[in-house]
């Protein structure tokens, strides 16, 4: 193994497998698996990149560093040469944490100083300039993120937060600096470490600009951001030889296939709508969950009733809704009994003999991924071809496998959910 990624939950853990599966022209990339939670045994021989996918982003800060702290151990013990500590290219946290304490504690483990901290991913409008992030043409204190019910986003400085959440230094590369090329980079996050820095934010507004950065971290051992930050790494490795390169293939999966959808964001809610028009679906609603009243069995019985017509079951809802549920019962309550719920029903579902699941929200998405995991005996998960920009199939499981699709909330196109079965296979 190459390359270890860290990251703190399923769809950024998808999100970056993908990146570093796929790579760029014309290398392609590295043969990655992504695994639920530490592993305990060995990675595969053949995988080059591994990805442990935490469920860290909204975990108290002790139990976040700890977990994290285990992956790196796992990881180093796999040769990896380069870890990447993975999060949202929306750089969710709270002003306590959690990204500043669980870097803190893997570059102190890793004696690394001027570490790149840069979420951006252009492709889907994430960018940083100035140290500020952007969501397309707004800041991201602008964007919505400011209305996330677990990790609102009211500051776009992303050195100012960072600053909130560590005791060390936090430096600037700016995009002059990234226009002149990786050398110039390079030098300039080697004066941030010698200066004592610890993390260095560097501005980023392109794909040619992380492929510029990615050449001037050929070296490092450390690295910080969101998917983006890996789109340069594999051809380091291929060009010197250390990798194959090439594409990645899956075959598609016959047999009745589910949608679950427990994001809360304006681009779930849209694909919902979209979904709804032509499909059945079934709107949960949460006090009766709360309460009860509806189940695992009753999603597993609308989805068996509905077999073929890609059913979705949703708990999407606007923010004042979610909001008022929030206050009702309490956020943490609601979102574990959520969790649960999508869990269940993906361990029913399998057991049922359903083999295509697409999931939306990243709390979500790291709940169904955990269960089907668990159901087939935790094994390795193979990154197969991309649906929409961040977002790969995943194969787990070698005889009888399971296809899925973890969406983070924000991402895909309105078809996202008939498209990712297309790619799947038949019904």
């Amino acid at each position: 193994m190459l390359i270890g990624v860290i990251a703190d939950d399923f769809t950024g853990a998808s999100d970056i497998a993908n990146t570093l599966a796929k790579g760029v022209a014309p290398e392609g990339g590295l043969a990655t698996a992504q695994f639920p939670g530490v592993p305990t045994s060995p990675a595969p021989e053949h995988v080059e990149a591994g990805v442990i996918s935490l469920k860290s982003r909204t975990a108290p800060i002790d139990e976040a560093v700890a977990e994290s702290l285990a992956a790196l151990e796992w990881l180093l013990e796999q040769g990896c040469q380069q870890i990447i500590f993975k999060y949202c290219s929306t750089f969710d946290s709270t002003s306590e944490g959690n990204i500043g304490p669980v870097g803190q504690a893997l570059a102190l483990a890793m004696n690394a100083r001027g570490v790149v901290v840069c979420p951006a991913f252009p492709t889907v409008g994430r960018t940083v300039y100035q140290g500020h992030l952007f969501v397309f043409d707004k800041l991201l204190s602008e964007s919505g993120m400011q209305n996330h019910p677990l990790t609102p986003m009211t500051d776009p400085d992303i050195r100012r937060v960072l600053s909130q959440q560590t005791e060390w230094g936090v430096g600037h590369v700016a995009q002059a600096t990234v226009d002149a090329g990786s050398e110039d980079v390079a030098k300039a996050l080697a004066a941030d470490a010698s200066a004592g820095n610890m993390f260095t934010v560097v501005d980023a507004t392109s794909d040619g600009d992380l492929l510029t950065i990615g050449a001037a971290l050929q070296d490092a051992s450390l690295i910080t951001g969101g998917s983006g930050i890996a789109l340069g790494l594999p051809r380091n490795f291929i060009r010197k030889r250390l990798a194959r390169g090439g594409e990645t293939t899956l075959e598609a999966q016959a047999g009745p296939d589910a949608i679950l959808a427990g994001s809360c964001s304006g681009a779930t809610r849209g694909q919902v709508d979209l979904h709804e028009s032509k499909h059945p679906c079934y709107a949960i609603d949460v006090p009766q969950v709360m309460s009860g009243d509806i189940t695992a069995e009753t999603l597993v019985a609308f989805i068996s009733e509905n077999k073929g017509k890609q059913p979705l079951v949703y708990s999407s809802g606007t923010p004042e809704a979610v909001k008022e549920i929030q206050n009702t019962y309490g956020r943490e309550k609601v979102a574990a009994t959520l969790d649960a719920l999508f869990a269940d029903t993906a361990r029913q579902l399998i057991q049922s003999g359903y083999r295509k699941i697409v999931v939306a929200g990243g709390e979500t998405s790291g709940a169904v991924a955990q269960a089907v995991a668990e159901e087939l005996g935790n094994p390795a998960m193979q990154i197969g071809p991309e649906i929409d920009p961040g977002v790969p199939v995943l194969k787990v499981g070698e005889t009888d496998a399971v296809l899925l699709a973890l969406k983070s909330g924000n991402f895909g196109a309105p078809d996202f959910f008939s498209k990712a079965l297309s790619i799947m296979g038949t019904k």
